[in-house]
């Protein structure tokens, strides 16, 4: 996957040059992307999440990225994402994995959403892009396995 990866001129880190490809799972299940205020307190409801779940806080939101399932109805949040997760886990000091996967989506018209997590990064995207973002992937060199 990553085999590349090296140290650069300057000693920096790990960087993958030219990846020419990178493995990821399609996730089971769909996720939701949910926002509440800044001061809102974490809901309960978020702890429920077994798939996925990350946690964002700055002064003007609490963004919250779950399984959709555990989202209450009649909260305003998009529960209509789907999950890639890159084959990991990949080394802290390795760069250049999302600068490998964003661009022939981009070039596809598709937004992501990209989380990075210790182990590994995942792309969030709608399921109404999902087939095309396959594609996208796919022409790009990159190998997408089927949910389990």
């Amino acid at each position: 996957m990553l085999a590349e990866a090296r140290i650069d001129r300057a000693g920096r880190g790990r960087y993958a040059p030219g990846v020419n490809s990178l493995a990821l799972d399609l996730l089971p299940g769909r996720f939701a992307l949910c926002r509440l205020a800044g001061d809102a307190e974490l809901p309960s409801w978020a702890r429920a999440a077994r798939r996925f779940l990350t946690v964002s806080r700055t002064p003007g939101e609490l963004s919250i990225v779950c399984d959709a399932e555990v989202v209450p109805a009649g909260l305003a949040a998009r529960d209509d994402y789907r999950a890639l997760r890159v084959r990991g886990p990949l080394a802290l000091d390795v760069v250049g994995v999302i600068a490998a996967l964003a661009p022939p989506l981009a070039a596809a018209g598709i937004p992501i959403l990209p989380i990075a997590t210790h182990d590994t990064d995942y792309l969030f995207l709608r399921e109404s892009d999902l087939a095309r973002a396959i594609a996208a992937l796919a022409g790009a060199g990159h190998v997408v396995h089927p949910e389990a």
